[in-house]
């Protein structure tokens, strides 16, 4: 049996856990396979933005990717599997920990929607006045 390496990554309504497993750069997401991860998220910024742990430390196509992400949209999404995929990298090898620190990719992004509120019409829009 093949060892994996397990990460869970969310970012505002998104919740992406990631198994890494040594092999060729295969991607396969909620049970559907892919060509690359630019095949699910349909962006190549977020892709780029959602692979950068691996670009970082040098491993681009030494892992399959299974992923399972639920909630939110392709932008979270990308963001959850982003810190999914550092967290899986440090359970791989902790000595990555320096070098995935220093460019912020072990930090959960804490910024969330925030809510509505009586009165107004979103969270800070209020009504259109009207003088006359």
């Amino acid at each position: 049996m093949a060892e994996y390496y397990m990460g869970t990554g969310r970012r505002k309504t998104s919740v992406a856990r990631v198994y890494l497993k040594e092999g060729n750069g295969k991607v396969t997401v909620n049970d559907k396979e892919y060509e690359d991860l630019n095949g699910y998220l349909e962006n190549s910024v977020w892709t780029l933005h959602a692979l950068e742990p691996l670009k970082v430390t040098g491993l681009e196509g030494s892992f399959d990717l299974f992923i399972r992400v639920q909630g939110g949209g392709k932008s979270g999404q990308a963001g959850a599997i982003r810190l999914g995929i550092a967290r899986a990298l440090l359970q791989y090898n902790p000595d990555l920990r320096p070098t995935l620190k220093e460019k912020g990719l072990l930090t959960r992004d804490p910024r969330m929607v925030e809510r509505k509120k009586y009165g107004l019409r979103k969270a800070r829009r209020a009504p259109q006045f009207s003088k006359r």
